[in-house]
């Protein structure tokens, strides 16, 4: 039988991962530091603390917020020894991967992923499953083995420099959850059951991306915006864009046909 998986954090995402790994026959462990929480995992599945899960398995994975981080590592660190692999699971790269390099350094191998993905799309049965993999210099054998782990449990993944992935995540990932943000405190097309069954399908594709956004942990907005260093250029740059479209409606050319 392989060795268990690692689970530290079983909210949103760590029961995902548990689930996928129980569809691919992987045995799992979890823990997680809320006791209320802590008790809802399977009894079977349940170990006694963190250290206890160290103990038991190889293969950690962190599914906690990215700030705790660094407070779970300086737990951690005492029980752990080169043959295990710890691996993030957050939203941003160059954060995590800062902690982890502080903490583990050459020492614990260590990499920082993302799957893309929660409990609402997998809850659509969105496939594939895709994860980004952040190699670094530091355990370049890790990469492999957390390509290996995903592949395992029929993710796809792909190879990013963490600064690259966050840079991309602005401009894609903050980006749509930003604008959801506004058209839920717009409460775009929730009106009255009337305005509803007038939704165009244009509308209807935004709307998904809402509900997205309405059924995610409420940290992972304040996450993508404030922990990925290049989400504020995007902001501001999509901001910028807005203002110019609505000058240029306010102040459309005399002859429609001049306009750029």
């Amino acid at each position: 039988m392989p060795s268990p998986l690692a689970i530290l954090g079983f909210g949103h995402f760590g029961r995902t991962l548990a689930d996928l790994a129980a569809a691919a026959d992987l045995p799992w462990l979890a823990c997680d530091p809320h006791p209320e929480t802590h008790a809802q995992i399977p009894i079977n599945h349940r170990t006694a603390d963190a250290t206890d899960l160290t103990t038991r398995a190889r293969t950690l994975v962190l599914c906690i917020p990215v700030p705790a981080t660094d407070a779970a590592l300086t737990q951690l660190r005492p029980h752990l020894t080169p043959d295990h692999l710890v691996l993030d699971v957050g939203s941003v790269k160059l954060w995590p991967a800062r902690v982890m390099a502080k903490h583990l350094a050459a020492d614990i191998p260590w990499c920082a992923t993302h799957p893309l993905f929660g409990p609402v799309s997998l809850s659509r049965n969105e496939r594939p499953l895709r994860v980004v993999v952040c190699p670094n210099d530091l355990h370049p054998s890790a990469a492999a083995r957390a390509r290996a782990l995903y592949e395992s449990l029929g993710c796809q993944v792909t190879e990013l420099d963490a600064d690259t992935h966050d840079r991309h995540m602005a401009e894609t990932h903050a980006m749509a959850f930003f604008i959801a943000r506004a058209m839920l405190d717009l409460d775009s097309g929730n009106t009255t059951p009337a305005a509803r069954d007038l939704l165009t399908p244009s509308f209807r594709a935004m709307a998904q991306t809402v509900d997205t956004v309405r059924g995610d942990a409420g940290h992972l907005f304040d996450l993508i915006q404030q922990g990925n260093p290049h989400a504020a250029e995007a902001r501001r740059a999509f901001i910028n864009a807005l203002t110019k479209i609505d000058q240029s409606l306010l102040n459309p050319p005399d002859d429609p046909a001049t306009a750029p």
